[in-house]
C-alpha cells in the first residue's frame, strides 16, 4: 500500500475526502468541474503544500487534522519529472499540468496519479479520482489534531 497524507481544517475533516473544494476550484492537476483529492505522500510535504497556499500567520494558527489514506499499490500511476510538460509548475498558470490531470481523469487509467510536487520537486503527491471504481479500497485512517509551529509564520 502507498501512504498518503492529508492536512485539513479540523471542520472540513468529514468531507476531506470527498474532492468538492477541487471540484469548486481546480488545482495544480485538475480543472475545476473535477472532483479529485490531493495528499502528500509524506506529512512533511503535506505541511509544506498547506505553508506555501496559507502562509498567513492566522491561516496556520486554524485547528487542523492530519489523515493518513493508503491506497492499493497497483491503483498508482506515476508521472515522472521529465515527462512534464514545460511549465507544469509555474504558480501563476496550472494550466499545464491541468491539461495533464484533466487526460489522466478522462482516460480512467488509475485510482491515483503520484506527480511531483510543485512547492519541492523531490517530493511527491498523490492525486486521487474519487470517482474511480477503485475508490472504495482507499483506507482512509482517523483523523489526528495537527499544528504549525508559530516560527513558520514568520514569528
Amino acid at each position: 500500500m502507498t501512504s498518503g497524507w492529508r492536512i485539513v481544517k479540523e471542520r472540513f475533516a468529514a468531507t476531506a475526502f470527498d474532492g468538492e473544494g477541487a471540484r469548486l476550484y481546480g488545482g495544480r492537476w485538475n480543472s475545476p468541474g473535477r472532483p479529485v483529492v490531493y495528499l502528500g505522500c509524506t506529512p512533511a510535504i503535506a505541511a509544506l503544500e498547506i505553508l506555501a497556499h496559507n502562509a498567513r500567520l492566522d491561516l496556520l494558527e486554524a485547528s487542523y487534522v492530519i489523515v493518513e489514506a493508503r491506497v492499493p499499490d497497483d491503483a498508482v500511476m506515476a508521472l515522472e519529472l521529465t515527462g512534464l510538460p514545460e511549465g507544469w509548475n509555474d504558480p501563476a498558470d496550472p494550466g499545464a499540468a491541468a491539461r495533464v490531470g484533466d487526460a489522466w481523469l478522462d482516460s480512467g487509467a488509475s485510482l491515483a496519479l503520484r506527480v511531483p510536487s510543485a512547492v519541492l520537486p523531490l517530493e511527491f503527491n498523490l492525486v486521487l479520482n474519487v470517482r474511480h471504481p477503485r475508490m472504495v479500497e482507499v483506507e482512509v485512517g482517523e483523523a489526528v489534531g495537527f499544528r504549525f509551529d508559530a516560527r513558520l509564520g514568520g514569528e
